[in-house]
């Protein structure tokens, strides 16, 4: 799998005139890899994610996944909302099953491949339960199985634990990077959380306020296999310092006229 924005722009039209959400966006993502952009409200981030899905179209520029051009949704791009996005009304695994159906996958292997994945996300004794009897970061488990289960080229994530109290929250950036490591699933996420993104990803894209830009690519080389408590080691620190440094230097930026920009920036 390779992932490549080349030269993206994204426009909006707004009360006061074109509104430049994206600017000479250039990215890769290679198999297997994990990787994030990060940056501040304003800087594009949902829309960048939202153009690499398919569900909008750039105003200039290309996304080419294994050298097609991206022109809408498609299977080899599973996608992870902040929100559940649930149906309410069926149970966890007509959930996770629901995509294989409308792919037209036969019964019996969507059955297989809904058990397979409800086990690797640890759910399979709710797979009868309804969204309402979960708690906020099974519901989000259920979401990334139905995105897999679909065993798309890549994944992406928008912002998907930012609704999560804290604990929960470390809890599923753990449980995130071992679901990666044992399936080998290529990963990119957008957060505006500068710790988390340091404690998931090899690499992250640091992204520039109105417009956003790549202000930055930054290798991500920690002294030993994530958990919780290397967030606290000084190489982790300094990682923190240069990416918030990077982000503060165009904070001044930042348009405070909000209200015109569109939900999904």
């Amino acid at each position: 799998m390779h992932l490549e924005v080349n030269q993206l722009h994204k426009q909006f039209n707004t009360r006061r005139g074109s509104l430049t959400a994206l600017k000479n966006i250039n990215l890769h993502i290679e198999e297997g890899e994990f990787v994030c952009a990060v940056g501040a409200s304003g800087s594009g981030k949902s829309t960048l994610l939202r153009l690499i899905a398919g569900l909008d179209t750039p105003t200039a520029g290309e996304i080419l996944v294994d050298g097609m051009q991206v022109t809408g949704p498609g299977p080899d791009r599973g996608m992870v909302f902040q929100s559940y996005t649930l149906y309410p009304w069926m149970s966890v695994a007509e959930n996770v099953e629901f995509g294989l159906k409308l792919q037209g996958v036969p019964k019996q292997r969507r059955r297989q491949q809904t058990a397979y994945y409800l086990e690797v996300v640890g759910l399979s004794g709710f797979a009868k339960a309804l969204p309402k009897e979960l708690s906020g970061g099974m519901k989000q488990r259920v979401a990334i199985a139905r995105a897999l289960a679909s065993q798309p080229k890549i994944l992406l994530m928008d912002e998907p634990f930012g609704a999560l109290d804290v604990q929960t929250k470390e809890a599923m950036q753990q449980f995130l990077l071992e679901i990666w490591r044992s399936t080998n699933t290529t990963v990119f996420m957008i957060t505006h959380d500068v710790e988390e993104a340091i404690f998931l990803s090899q690499r992250i894209y640091v992204l520039s306020s109105r417009p956003g830009t790549v202000k930055q690519e930054l290798q991500i080389q920690l002294p030993s296999e994530s958990h919780p408590q290397i967030k606290r080691h000084p190489v982790f620190q300094q990682y923190k310092d240069k990416v918030m440094r990077l982000l503060c230097e165009d904070g001044h930026k930042v348009s405070s006229s909000l209200e015109d920009l569109p939900l999904a920036i």
